[in-house]
């Protein structure tokens, strides 16, 4: 694969970039061996300084960086500031919680295991290799880089390749702040060139964002070297709205989650179950508002919704839509791929899906919403888990026996009442079943990649 900047909007090559060769990859994984070692022993005041650094100076590069991922991969530019501003946030979370989520933990009674003193430390893995899409191209390694490197693990990254500039401007920001020079690099690689990777012991972990049957080749992998990975794959989230919802909010907070990045989010909302009582309502005034929305330029400040990142993914996406309307789904905006330059696709909104339809089982990653009828809780709930996916879900109900069954009975890694999901770095994030395995961010996703280790203490001879 081409690793190479090429602007969604136009479909012009901004650059190419030449792969790194063995002798790079090996330098660069020799460097981070060693820079782990220096950041391992220094203490979790002296990170939290270089964290804090790092986060200025993403504040100082804001709006360079916003033009940045625009041009990379097609989001707006106000949700590409807003990524920024979120990335430096994290950085300054982890710098002020680590310390207290890794603390040791000790027995109250360490008689009890027939000792004098017992408990519990962690102690980082070591270099930690991550492998990441393009959607987030910031935001997705950071919540990976800010946790791990504040636990003293080292990381390697493996960035999509379309979004070299991104990959590149990472690769030196952690070394600007002061840590270890080594600490945080990044490897220009195809993907086949992943799994000899992994395969050296020099690399102790492995976390990926990605695709299904990347996750399952990277987890394969991990697992034959006997290594630990964390996956966070694909969604096909369901937004549920029941009677008792405040419908103006939830059909407003529906496009957004819908639209979020183009559509191209994993924890988007993409199935929308109604109660049938509300259905017909909810489908009007959400595809108003879907038809509603400024598809152009994404670095115009008007502009809604930019391209999709990828020709390819447009064509997935268009694929997904024509089959679900060739066996009878109704379409009721959108639906159709515009002429011109850019790889855009309209704010598309379909009813009347069927089992056999594409739609019904595979994530659309674009701003595809389909819209379903559910004649009550159970139903809601069925269809809601009618998937191989379980990454988010979001429910929407002032019904407090409803949110206790839908909460306790969704099939999902998180359950989002009266809102939109999102990763936030004081909660866990990840999913089930095909969705992945492991969690990122809070106090559970600093803990993925140390070593839990337990510490006993004998009496001394007298």
């Amino acid at each position: 694969m081409t690793i190479a900047t090429v602007n969604p909007a136009t479909g012009e090559l901004i650059e190419e970039f030449i792969a790194h060769g063995p002798d790079v990859i090996d330098a660069r994984l020799a460097a981070a061996t060693e820079a782990q070692r220096e950041l391992a022993r220094a203490s979790f005041a002296e990170r939290a300084v270089w964290m804090k650094r790092a986060a200025d100076i993403l504040d100082d590069d804001q709006e360079m960086l916003a033009r940045l991922l625009t041009q990379e991969m097609g989001k707006t530019v106000a949700s590409a500031r807003a990524e920024v501003a979120k990335c430096a946030s994290s950085l300054r979370f982890y710098a002020d919680h680590a310390e207290g989520y890794l603390a040791p933990t000790t027995l109250d009674d360490p008689q009890a295991a027939g000792a004098v003193r017992a408990g519990t430390v962690y102690r980082p893995l070591g270099v930690v290799l991550a492998v990441m899409p393009w959607n987030y191209p910031l935001w997705q390694v950071i919540r990976f880089a800010a946790p791990a490197l504040m636990a003293g693990n080292a990381g390697l990254l493996k960035h999509a390749s379309n979004v070299p500039q991104s990959a590149l401007y990472l690769d030196t920001l952690f070394g600007r702040a002061g840590f270890p020079e080594g600490a945080f690099r990044t490897l220009l690689i195809p993907s086949g060139a992943v799994e000899a990777l992994l395969a050296d012991p020099r690399i102790a972990a492995v976390t990926l964002t990605g695709s299904e049957p990347a996750g399952r080749a990277v987890a394969a992998t991990a697992a034959a070297h006997i290594k630990k990975s964390v996956l966070e794959l694909g969604g096909s989230d369901p937004f549920i709205v029941m009677p008792s919802a405040d419908l103006d909010r939830a059909v407003a907070v529906a496009v957004t989650a819908r639209t979020q990045n183009n559509g191209q989010s994993c924890i988007a909302g993409k199935r929308f179950i109604v109660h049938e009582s509300i259905h017909d309502e909810f489908l009007e005034r959400f595809t108003r508002a879907m038809s509603a929305l400024v598809l152009g330029d994404p670095a115009e400040e008007t502009t809604d919704l930019g391209p999709l990142a990828t020709a390819s993914g447009r064509e997935e996406l268009a694929a997904l839509v024509d089959d679900a309307r060739a066996r009878g789904a109704v379409v009721h905006t959108g639906g159709s791929t515009p002429p011109g330059a850019g790889w855009f696709y309209p704010a598309t909104v379909l009813s009347g899906i069927t089992p056999e339809m594409r739609l019904a089982t595979e994530e659309a990653f674009g701003p595809v919403a389909t819209v379903w009828s559910a004649t009550d809780v159970d139903d809601a709930i069925r269809l809601a888990n009618a998937t191989d996916f379980g990454l988010s879900s979001a429910v929407w109900t002032e019904d407090e026996d409803e949110r206790a069954r839908f909460i306790d009975e969704i099939e999902a890694g998180a359950v989002f009442i009266n809102g939109m999901t999102a990763s936030h770095p004081a909660l866990p994030f990840g999913g089930i079943k095909n969705s992945g395995f492991g969690r990122e961010l809070a106090a559970e996703g600093i803990r993925e990649f140390c070593n839990l280790k337990t510490v006993w203490v004998g009496a001394s001879p007298a």
